[in-house]
């Protein structure tokens, strides 16, 4: 009985060790158009992952800048990565089909759009649980960033007054460290 006990305990401990280890990239989730996706696709990059809103007063300005990030930096070295999320003020209603048609046509979005989620709280998604514990920093408003190394380690995060500008140099010298080592590795 001992011996099955101590078993069952370094089975849990290991399990536990091994939650413990996961990153970002490591997370499966549903993208604007109902599929399923492994952020894995995304390793090897840097990412700023976003929880976004159509209808907040940070709307313009984020998307835009974000954008303007996506067309500089990515997709092969950098991408955005816009989660929609309701919890803070109702501010973004919408379907997932009418959240991704809105900010592709206004802002001409072409970074990833995933599913509509909750980022704290019960029911919370997984991969920002993850976030959240990484970054010891809980989302409170819209358009919280959180940017993610090479190797979905969290980086940094800020919240919606912080603006996209302001962390656009930290991303800049990320990228430019991730192509010179590619560079390197030829």
């Amino acid at each position: 009985m001992g011996t099955i006990l101590r078993a069952l305990t370094l089975l849990t401990l290991s399990c536990l060790a091994e939650a413990k280890q996961k990153d970002f990239y490591s997370f499966k989730v549903v993208n604007s158009r109902g599929r399923l996706v492994s952020l894995e696709k995304y390793r090897g990059s840097v990412s700023l992952v976003v929880n976004v809103a159509s209808e907040c007063g940070y709307t313009d300005e984020h998307y835009k800048d974000l954008q303007q990030l996506q067309k500089d930096f990515g997709p092969f070295h950098f991408n955005v990565l816009a989660f929609p999320c309701n919890q803070f003020g109702q501010q973004e209603p919408g379907s997932d089909k009418e959240i991704d048609s809105f900010v592709r046509r206004v802002y001409g979005v072409s970074f990833p759009i995933f599913s509509k989620i909750a980022v704290f709280g019960i029911g919370a998604n997984n991969a920002y649980k993850y976030l959240v514990e990484a970054s010891r920093k809980e989302p409170t408003w819209n358009f919280w960033k959180y940017l993610i190394d090479t190797d979905g380690k969290v980086v940094d995060a800020w919240g919606p007054d912080v603006s996209v500008k302001e962390i656009r140099p930290r991303i800049a010298d990320m990228v430019r460290k991730l192509i010179i080592k590619r560079k390197e590795e030829l």
